[in-house]
């Protein structure tokens, strides 16, 4: 008789660990370039590269890890002055769609002054397209504070991409 309750208990167990997916391993970080923090689903790594975005040459640094082929990425830099970092927010988002030949099926832009003073603007896209012969799904969010601008990414295969860890991902970014 007591060899019951504890097969119900190592099942129950077995059950709950089941439930678990150790795939996506969340963890807090904190640019030590840029001032955000996120939470990534895995070790991120970054590094850093002169880009062209529209005409403006930067250094952006990218901070990224991959998840079953779901790239997961924050790119930052710094423009000459705040009007260039907003133009920054559609070069970005432009170049990302170009990538994978992707239509935007949602978008949402805001703009409004930030807590230290310094303009503030945003956009939000959601776009199917295509990369290796593939369905990709990209989710995306554009921002730009004053002279900095980032972009926050979720990409991968259109059926790999869940919305509750793209959303869990791009919701969890703050400008320090």
């Amino acid at each position: 008789m007591q060899k019951r309750p504890s097969l119900v208990i190592l099942f129950a167990a077995a059950l709950l660990l089941g439930g678990c997916d150790p795939t996506y391993n969340w963890r807090d970080y904190s640019s030590a370039d840029a001032p955000y923090r996120i939470m990534f689903p895995a070790k991120p790594a970054t590094h850093t590269r002169s880009v062209d975005l529209n005409g403006m040459q930067v250094e952006m640094t990218m901070t990224a890890a991959e998840v079953d082929g779901i790239m997961f990425a924050v790119g930052t830099g710094i423009a000459p002055d705040a009007a260039r970092a907003q133009a920054a927010l559609a070069a970005m988002k432009t170049a990302m769609l170009r990538n994978v030949g992707a239509t935007v099926q949602r978008e949402s832009a805001r703009a409004a002054g930030g807590s230290t003073g310094a303009a503030r603007a945003s956009v939000d896209i959601e776009a199917v397209g295509s990369a290796k012969g593939q369905p990709v799904t990209l989710r995306g969010h554009f921002e730009a504070q004053g002279k900095r601008f980032y972009q926050v990414i979720v990409m991968g295969r259109a059926q790999a991409v869940q919305a509750e860890q793209a959303d869990q991902f791009i919701s969890s970014f703050k400008l320090l």
